[in-house]
């Protein structure tokens, strides 16, 4: 009933979601030795994510590795976090103005 945007919102939520776990995932191994740091091109996987499907993950290439192997950098990883919320609030504000538009339609239908 909300149409092709609020699909389009819902799957860009989800990889906003998935991309959050995954920053979480690459916080919470900041000391493992040999972990290698996990993304999705964002990019890339939304414009993918639109057909459907789900988000391919990669390690992101010019991060600089730790004498442990390690390379989460937690400046980057916090940088991820904010942005991926900044995302999520945008697309969450974007697809309750879709749902007040169509609630007021709706309002509108039944006085009109």
């Amino acid at each position: 009933m909300l149409g092709r945007l609020a699909d389009t919102l819902e799957h860009y939520m989800d990889m906003v979601a998935a991309r959050q776990k995954l920053v979480a995932s690459n916080i919470a191994n900041a000391d493992t030795p040999g972990y290698k740091t996990r993304d999705i091109d964002f990019q890339f996987e939304f414009l993918s994510q639109v057909r459907g499907g789900s988000p391919q993950v990669v390690e992101p290439a010019g991060l600089s590795t730790k004498n442990d192997g390690n390379n989460v950098s937690l400046d980057r990883e916090a940088r991820l976090l904010a942005e991926n919320a900044m995302r999520f609030n945008l697309a969450a504000a974007l697809l309750k103005s879709q749902i007040r538009n169509v609630r007021a339609a709706i309002q509108d239908g039944k006085t009109g």
